[in-house]
């Protein structure tokens, strides 16, 4: 084996073509929650935990949908990528965004070998501006979890996706398990172990970060607020467990929610530990 004198020697005489070549692609999945108008004036509005999904137009997977996703330039930093996927396929911008996973099965994607690094983002779906492309839609999410497997249903009125996840667990001390998809038949590529991967990552942030506020809007009710903690764990909280998860996150403001036959609310905003 030559001895080389300097690292520039080394590069100079280095032949990358000894190595497969692969892709890499930037994967997002989409989290909002919105309301549903209540036709009982005197209820909160029910609350949807959604999902932003884009339907296919080309083949591999011609018509199914799938997350916003593309391969990543190969001068360019994944997340990036991610950015401008994220703008390219929905229109939206300047929102939470966060590296979720890689994921890498070999057979993940029928056109060559490639690797995908998925991102989650957070959107108040209510206080959406931008008009998302004609080609995505939201899904509200619904789960079901046995001790093996996980149940989802993805619905947007007018089509409704289902697949099952099986699961394993994977580190007894961190309560991290493995998934393998069990049923799907309408969602590209991997996405389902992403969407579910995403909705696990979310409730475990739920515990122990401030990453709700993403999807709020500035001022809202306490009440409103534990709905969205509701919806996304998929289980009703007692209301004085709920206080001291949020007693710390939140500020009392001298705003009131008035009209629509509830009596006036006080509306609370997130404390921002970094101001």
């Amino acid at each position: 084996m030559k001895e080389y004198q300097s690292e520039e020697e080394f590069l100079k005489d280095y032949d990358s073509s000894i190595f497969e070549k692969l892709s890499l692609t930037a994967d997002i999945i989409i989290f909002s929650v919105s309301d549903e108008t209540q036709n009982n004036y005197r209820k909160l509005n029910k609350k949807h935990f959604s999902v932003l999904l884009v339907k296919r137009d080309n083949y591999p997977f011609k018509d199914k949908w799938c997350l916003p996703g593309g391969f990543v330039g190969i001068e360019e930093d994944i997340e990036d990528a991610a950015k401008r996927i994220l703008y390219n396929e929905t229109n939206l911008h300047d929102i939470y965004l966060e590296q979720l996973y890689t994921f890498g099965n070999p057979k993940r994607d029928p056109r060559m070998r490639v690797i995908s690094t998925s991102y989650m983002a957070l959107i108040d779906k209510n206080k959406l501006n931008e008009q998302i492309t004609p080609n995505a839609s939201w899904f509200h999410i619904m789960t079901t979890e046995d001790k093996e497997s996980i149940f989802v249903t993805l619905e947007n009125g007018k089509e409704e996706i289902k697949f099952k996840i099986g699961k394993t667990l994977k580190e007894k001390t961190t309560d991290r398990y493995k998934y393998e998809i069990l049923e799907n038949d309408k969602l590209a590529f991997d996405h389902p172990l992403v969407i579910v991967s995403g909705i696990s990552r979310l409730k475990n942030k739920l515990e122990y970060t401030d990453i709700v506020f993403n999807m709020m809007p500035e001022y809202f009710t306490l009440g409103e607020l534990q709905q969205v903690y509701e919806v996304i764990l998929g289980k009703k909280l007692l209301d004085p467990a709920f206080r001291r998860i949020i007693a710390s996150k939140v500020e009392k403001t001298d705003k009131m929610q008035t009209g629509g036959g509830h009596r006036p609310s006080v509306l609370f905003k997130y404390k921002n530990h970094d101001e």
